[in-house]
């Protein structure tokens, strides 16, 4: 007997138990699903009219963003804590896109596509060794990349200043101290995240590459300028107002940028 003649036999062998012994998945279980899940959606709209328009569940907004913040330690929901340790394992630019697409992309697809590929109708677990191996790899997994991205420290400002002295060796200004500060604040106040200096950082947002900015002759003035007000010194700019970090600390970053010559 062929595979597919013993498929149509088991079929039919499903279809007499059914009639016999219990009701079909539809219209009956689908129904059932189909109830519960709208009791899902009502309970989580439900939750979220009491969130809008009461405080039990607290604030919908919280305090205005302070972009100039050297403090604020991002943390993205828990369930999300496995990709935000995947993003400090790929922390290379032309990685990331493997961290945050490839990686999860392509585990999805193999659990989408092994009920096609596995279609053997043994289901007990010591018969199934590589199944069973598999799944308690990926749990594992899940639950070390969880607990590593909860307890995580903020490493990306660590990271970034321990690059400064040979930024520094670099462009020139080992012994200019408001350079140096302000190469403190450029790691600290997370410029990175957006544009990148030397090799290090990320290009987001269209944002350029700053390693060469101090050889561009736009000055001091001009610096703290657009570090004040972005979109004031260039129209449509995203990026935000560092006016929080103060008239001193602006001149330290300006100082810094002016000194970035494009080091080799």
């Amino acid at each position: 007997m062929s595979s597919l003649d013993e498929r149509r036999a088991r079929f039919r062998q499903y279809k007499t138990d059914v009639k016999e012994r219990g009701k079909p998945f539809f219209p009956y279980a689908m129904f059932h699903d189909t109830v519960m899940s709208l009791v899902v959606v009502c309970v989580i709209v439900g939750l979220a009219c009491i969130w809008r328009y009461t405080d039990i569940l607290g604030s919908l907004i919280g305090p205005e963003a302070d972009p100039g913040t050297r403090t604020f330690v991002p943390r993205p929901d828990w369930y999300f804590y496995f990709l935000f340790y995947l993003l400090r394992i790929f922390k290379w630019p032309e990685s990331v896109i493997l961290a945050t697409v490839g990686i999860p992309t392509i585990l999805l697809i193999i659990l989408l596509a092994l009920p096609f590929v596995d279609t053997r109708m043994e289901r007990r677990l010591s018969r199934r060794p590589v199944a069973v191996v598999a799944a308690i790899l990926v749990v594992i997994s899940m639950g070390v990349l969880t607990y590593k991205g909860a307890t995580a420290k903020e490493a990306i400002a660590s990271e970034v200043k321990a690059a400064i002295p040979s930024w520094a060796t670099k462009q020139g200004f080992q012994n200019n101290k408001e350079a140096l500060a302000g190469a403190t604040l450029f790691a600290e106040s997370a410029c990175t995240n957006c544009h990148t200096y030397l090799g290090t950082g990320s290009s987001n947002l269209g944002a350029p590459d700053l390693s060469a900015e101090g050889a561009k002759g736009k000055g001091i003035d001009f610096q703290i300028a657009h570090l004040k007000c972005p979109s004031c010194v260039n129209s449509g700019s995203p990026m935000p107002s560092f006016a929080a970090l103060g008239e001193q600390n602006l001149r330290r970053l300006a100082t810094f940028l002016e000194a970035s010559k494009g080091g080799q």
